[in-house]
Parts: structure tokens; sequence; C-alpha cells
């Protein structure tokens, strides 16, 4: 940390670029920054998100963890402008073992970067204000806790770009909201409310504004860490058991699906699409 409170951890210039991360007592307090529009997760954000999640947990003065957004939003999801460039291989026409089988190792890179918060020994709340869609909901699935402010908007949204969900909403949100629940947002790639959010389980509560729930999460993370630390861990090993397993598992096999399956006209198709800022047609070629 330097004396700012900020995780110095960017090899580059000692900072990080995708996120701010302070500490105030025991509680370290994570902020999402972008650099893309909404904080979407571009480079930085995945080479960041494990490398600042495996030092936390590293570290015996941290015993709870807050994850927020900077801005009005947390995260609108997967930077595409920034990444497609690292994937264009596999997704043209005539994509060869090679470039699926890198695909797949740069897929599971990813896997493992949300993995690290799952992984993490310290409790994790994440406290979400504005949209949170796609690699944001991936990311939330793999805290402890999630709250939200009156104006949060949830989507599983990977359909609407013919992608099948790959970095763990789909393996981690049934044992949080249900299966049917889970279902219906994964199939439809609607967009859900707070109110939808706080009945089907997605958050424990709604608060007023962004201000509300980051205190709120604070709050709680100072409860949290009142605790004996080393039970606390214990509770989430504990807890973790029953899904972990069940989790990894589903992982390799969507990687493997997607490495397989994911290049598709449609998917040409949902990418020129958001680039013209119009509705895509899909065909199921």
């Amino acid at each position: 940390m330097g004396d700012d409170g900020r995780m110095a951890t960017d090899e580059t210039n000692g900072e990080l670029v995708s996120m701010a991360v302070r500490r105030s007592g025991h509680i370290a307090e994570i902020t999402l920054l972008g650099p893309g529009k909404g904080n979407a997760m571009g480079p930085d954000f995945w080479r960041e998100l494990p490398r600042v999640f495996d030092e936390l947990d590293a570290d015996p003065e941290v015993r709870a963890i807050v994850l927020t957004g900077s801005g009005a939003n947390f995260s609108y999801g997967l930077d595409l402008p920034a990444m497609l460039p690292e994937w264009a291989e596999v997704l043209g026409d005539g994509a060869m073992a090679e470039p699926r089988t890198r695909f797949l190792a740069e897929l599971r890179r990813l896997q493992g970067s949300v993995n690290a918060v799952a992984r993490c020994r310290k409790p994790v709340i994440a406290a979400v204000a504005g949209w949170c869609v796609g690699g944001g909901v991936d990311v939330i699935s793999a805290a402890d806790v999630r709250l939200a402010s009156s104006d949060a908007k949830f989507s599983v949204r990977e359909v609407k770009v013919a992608i099948v969900a790959d970095l763990g909403s789909l393996q981690r949100l049934a044992s949080i909201i249900g299966e049917g629940q889970l279902r219906e947002l994964a199939f439809t790639g609607k967009d859900i409310d707070a109110v939808r959010a706080e009945r089907i389980g997605l958050v424990n509560e709604v608060y007023p504004d962004a201000d509300a729930v980051r205190e709120a999460g604070l709050a709680m993370a100072e409860e949290i860490a009142a605790n004996p630390p080393l039970v606390v861990q214990g509770v989430k090993e504990v807890l973790s058991v029953n899904t972990q397993q069940q989790v990894d598992a589903g992982l390799r096999f969507v990687g493997a699906w997607n490495a397989a399956f994911l290049p598709s006209e449609d998917l040409s198709e949902a990418v020129r699409a958001f680039m013209e800022r119009r509705e895509p047609e899909f065909k199921g070629k």
C-alpha cells in the first residue's frame, strides 16, 4: 500500500489502472475505475483483478473487502472494443485447432480472474449502484454478499451478443437465486431492477442511492471484521465446499463448449450490430 492507501501493483507505473484499493483498519475497499465507459472490463481489469485479490487474501490485516464501482454504474461488463482484437483470429471463418486452443487458454485466464474473488478467504461484499451487466454479474456472483442501490439494474446479457456466458454466472447464480430464476435471466438476457433482484435473492438489501449502499457495505464489513478472523475464514471455506466442485466442473465444460462453438454468423452479426448501434438479426447460423 502507498501512503494514500492505494495498492501499488501495476508493473509499469506502480499504480493500478482499472481499480483503486484503499484500506481503513481491517477493511479493504476496491473501486472499479474503468478505464472503459461505465467501468467496462478491458485487459487492465482482467490482469489486475486476481493480483489485487491475491494480495488482499495474503494480507493478515485485511478481514473483509467491499467491492464497488466509480461513477454512476458498477460495470457495463466486458469492454468489447478493447477485447475483440485479441479474439479476432478465433472468431474468424475457419478457425482451426491452434487458435481455438489459444482462445481456450485465454478464456481460462479470464475465468481465473473471477475465481480469485471467490477464492479469496476474506469475505467480499459487492455494493452495486447503477448498471451491472454481463461480466459485472459474473464478478458479483463470485462475491459472498451483494447489496444494491435503488437504481441498480442487472443483466445476464451474454445471450444478446450470441455468447454462452462463460465466466461464472451460469455456474454460481443457481445456488444464489435458484435454477428457474437463472434460466429466465440467461435465456432472455433481460434487465431486472433492484426490487426484483432483492425479491429473488440476488441482493440482500436495497438502499436509497450509491452513497448509502457503499456505506452499508462498509458497515457490514466492519461487523464481519469484529469477529475472529480465522473463524470467519473457516466459515467461508466450509460454505464454499458445497458448490466449488460443481462450479469448477461447469467452468471447464463451458470453456470447452465456447472454444468449439463460439464462432458463428450470429456472433459476427452481434459484433457488427454493436459497432453500428443497431439491433442484431440472428439466423441461428
